[in-house]
């Protein structure tokens, strides 16, 4: 199916947030970190790598610095192979499966979920795995069972596409992965939360932007008007590049996911589960 007329990446945009929101509760939901937990690897972020990586198989450090982009090689090396000596790659991912799954029911309960799953799958359905490692890596997963738990894996299949097309932006950009983040921490108010996870030691970050500040993209008051114009461009060919789902779906069917979708959105970020900076994004 080709492009639908009236589809636009704004609109594009608007759908993938939708399910963005759910999807990210397997980010930070205790209940996925507890699962985590049980495994007993204790270097920082290693459910997190070992979940997302899963698909891969047990890879070498490599892999996973190389499509996750923007965190630091020592931070990756830490946790890899240790996490593949606790347990298969498949049993990380069915951890935070589960832990996502008794957050989502807690907050949200039952609900009538098929439509929205059905759309979302058909969006699926028309996401291009070429230059997506990620996604095409999720791809070949099993769907869950659980009408919520597929409503929340179409959320991951979209958000990894749209990732692997968000790279694809930035390196055209010329940002490599600190600048990635000193710029998109200061365009989205996240910088605290991007220092302080990617795993950048301070000698890392400070020359990372003094490499912005000699670019003209950073100043002492945060992005300067370069800076921002660097930044909507990375942003505006990632929601291009993440177009070709949507418009498998058409803008009709992709505006009813979007109203089907909101209100279990609006009571996700209304539970306190998501940190604060991403809920005053709404």
């Amino acid at each position: 199916m080709g492009v639908v007329t009236g589809m636009t990446p704004q609109l594009a945009r608007r759908a993938w947030g939708s399910l963005e929101t759910l999807h990210v509760v397997g980010f930070f939901a205790p209940q996925v970190q507890q699962a985590y937990d049980h495994f007993g690897v204790p270097a920082t972020r290693a459910g997190y790598f070992a979940a997302r990586a899963a698909p891969f198989g047990r890879v070498d450090p490599a892999v996973v610095v190389a499509t996750f982009y923007v965190f630091s090689p020592a931070l990756v090396e830490r946790a890899l192979p240790a996490v593949w000596a606790a347990a298969p790659p498949e049993a990380w991912a069915a951890a935070r499966a589960q832990g996502v799954a008794a957050c989502l029911h807690e907050v949200l309960g039952e609900p009538h979920v098929a439509e929205a799953v059905l759309l979302a799958q058909e969006a699926c359905a028309g996401l291009p795995a070429a230059g997506r490692p990620l996604f095409a890596a999720w791809s070949g997963v099993v769907w869950p069972t659980d009408p919520l738990m597929q409503l929340w894996h179409a959320g991951l299949l979209v958000r990894e596409h749209r990732g692997d097309g968000h790279v694809a932006a930035l390196m055209a950009a010329g940002l490599d992965p600190v600048e990635a983040l000193v710029t998109g921490g200061l365009a989205s108010d996240s910088l605290e939360f991007v220092r302080t996870t990617r795993g950048w030691t301070d000698e890392e970050w400070t020359a990372g932007v003094e490499r912005c500040r000699a670019r003209g993209l950073v100043d002492d008051d945060g992005l300067t008007a370069a800076g921002a114009a660097l930044r909507q461009e990375v942003e505006s060919a990632t929601d291009v590049l993440a177009m070709p789902g949507w418009a498998h779906l058409g803008e009709e069917r992709t505006r009813r996911l979007v109203e089907l979708v909101t209100p279990l959105r609006e009571r996700v970020l209304d539970s306190g589960v998501l940190p604060d900076w991403i809920r005053s994004r709404g």
